[in-house]
């Protein structure tokens, strides 16, 4: 019979490895533990709305007192925390080309959008770490991971997006980069492209990649991944109460001013994927 982790970790030899594998893996036993307790709230939720039983009578059902019952309603972190997965979450964003400069530079908006974004998921007690995106767009997504990056960025958003089943993001006729209906065929221009310099639109989706899902801020022009995570952060719990943790698609309108985001608010969706 195979060794689980935690034995090989406790039979490795090398020392360093032995110190690295044991740092990865109370990485994910700890983010685990959390979601164990976001289980729990939720089931003991569940328990009360569908079976019709007090929280007392759930107390005696599962060997908990009224009062611990109480406490994990209190402090186990927030059902929605399951909208980003487990944990740890990669963050990643995409590195630029910019002329004299050999490598690449991520572009402000586009940090801005990642540390609002690691402070939400700080927030819902979510490990996160971050990664660049080669100027060449070649990176590999494993486990829970959020890529704030357009198609044209990197071929992995590309492939992910054009799985969508409800949206495609895309040149237009003109060049200029559109989100469309597929059934309806309605167009989604950013106000960018039209003259009004303090608006853009995103793609935001979770989408089928490969052997897991993969979910995707891509911002029309960086401004709009700005707003997309302001939009998340604003309405996450209703988004989850939507899509849960399906596969699904939205489109973002934002404004900003001055770095800041004013106003961010669903203008297509969220809508689950069949």
């Amino acid at each position: 019979m195979a060794k689980d982790e935690f034995e090989q970790v406790r039979a490795e030899r090398d020392p360093l490895r032995q110190a690295q594998r044991a740092t990865e893996l109370l990485a994910l036993y700890q983010q685990r533990g959390v979601e164990l307790a976001r289980l729990r709230k939720e089931a003991i939720d569940r328990a009360a709305q569908e079976l019709g039983m007090s929280y007392t009578a759930v107390a005696a059902r599962i060997g908990l007192s009224k009062g611990r019952i109480t406490q994990i309603r209190q402090t186990a972190p927030p059902v929605e925390r399951a909208f980003f997965g487990v944990g740890p979450v990669t963050v990643a964003v995409p590195l630029r080309r910019m002329d004299g400069r050999s490598a690449g530079v991520i572009a402000r908006e586009d940090a801005a959008s990642a540390e609002q974004l690691t402070a939400l998921l700080t927030s819902l007690q979510l490990q996160v770490q971050q990664f660049h995106i080669p100027t060449d767009g070649e990176w590999t997504p494993s486990g829970d991971t959020v890529a704030i990056c357009g198609p044209k960025s990197s071929h992995v958003t590309a492939e992910a997006i054009n799985a969508d089943p409800l949206l495609t993001f895309a040149p237009d006729d003109d060049g200029q980069w559109t989100l469309r209906d597929k059934a309806t065929g309605q167009h989604f221009n950013s106000p960018m492209d039209e003259g009004l310099t303090d608006e853009d639109l995103a793609y935001l989706g979770r989408l089928p990649y490969r052997d897991g899902t993969l979910l995707v801020i891509a911002g029309i022009h960086a401004l709009g991944s700005h707003g997309a995570v302001e939009y998340l952060a604003n309405n996450l719990s209703d988004v989850y109460k939507t899509v849960g943790t399906q596969t699904f698609s939205a489109v973002v309108r934002c404004k900003i001013e001055d770095g800041k985001v004013l106003e961010a608010e669903a203008v297509w969706g969220p809508r689950k994927h069949p």
